[in-house]
């Protein structure tokens, strides 16, 4: 067999080494080079996105992506766990830190899944989340991203706590946090296809996009909220709230209560809305 067939000749790696003319001699150049190779058909649009999230990691540090303090999830350390289990309900997070007296004291970190087995065994009574408490990580704000995500490999650890200079907490960062910086966006069950638009959960329940118009809520809800300042039922909520809010984070807004089903650190995703009384969903339709 000649040298030639032994290589495989579908590998876009290969080709993309191979259509290189000269050196990059930074990672700008490097990028160039790689949208060249976009436009000449060696590589697809997603790989050049995480080819690029990749050399972006290096550039990044963690206080540009972390989750900050005010909007962190928290369990106090002395909390009963009939207290402690709706916190992880309603957030769907996976883990969470364990503070004392305030949000610098950080006690170790509890999983979900650690509370939920008393529950389901039946001996919330003798719960001490004293012996289900792993070690918290601490990390710089400075600290790369590159460097985090081959220390949480090495470690098995998904997520650090972040402080400031004075040893404060000032946020924190988990693995998702990491890995979307280069595949972007890991999407979950609390994830809607806006082309869905408003469905139905439940009796009294239904699912929004938060980029739902305003006037096509107000059609689907027989509600009346004012369009004048804003487009979307997103944006409402964001104004009512003043801040970007967490997951879990709920308002009455028109005799509604609107919950956050999702959101960044960005924008709100998802909306989960809760009528007084059952409705049928009306079609969207010209308003």
């Amino acid at each position: 067999m000649s040298e030639d067939r032994a290589r495989p000749s579908g590998s876009w790696l290969r080709r993309l080494l191979e259509s290189l003319s000269g050196e990059p001699q930074d990672l700008e150049e490097l990028s160039e080079v790689l949208s060249d190779a976009r436009e000449r058909g060696l590589i697809d649009a997603d790989v050049l996105a995480m080819l690029e999230g990749v050399l972006q990691v290096s550039e990044i540090q963690v206080r540009d992506v972390m989750v900050p303090r005010s909007q962190m999830v928290v369990i106090q350390r002395d909390e009963p766990p009939e207290r402690i289990l709706p916190v992880v309900i309603e957030s769907g997070h996976s883990r969470f830190p364990v503070v004392g007296e305030d949000r610098d004291e950080v006690a170790g970190i509890l999983l979900a899944k650690d509370l939920l087995r008393y529950f389901a065994q039946g001996d919330e009574g003798h719960f001490d989340i004293r012996e289900c408490l792993r070690p918290a990580v601490f990390i710089p704000e400075s600290k790369r991203l590159n460097v985090l995500l081959k220390e949480f490999r090495v470690s098995h650890n998904h997520m650090a706590i972040v402080v400031d200079e004075y040893g404060g907490v000032s946020g924190l960062l988990t693995i998702e946090d990491v890995l979307e910086q280069i595949v972007g966006d890991i999407g979950d069950e609390y994830d809607v296809d806006e082309a869905e638009g408003i469905r139905k959960e439940a009796e009294r329940t239904f699912t929004v996009p938060a980029l739902t118009r305003i006037d096509e809520f107000n059609r689907a809800f027989g509600t009346r909220l004012s369009d004048e300042e804003f487009d979307t039922i997103g944006g409402l909520v964001l104004h009512e709230l003043g801040r970007m809010p967490r997951r879990g984070e709920a308002i009455e807004i028109g005799g509604l209560e609107i919950k956050v089903l999702r959101a960044d650190r960005r924008r709100i995703e998802t909306l989960r809305v809760t009528t007084p009384r059952d409705l049928e969903l009306k079609p969207a339709g010209p308003g």
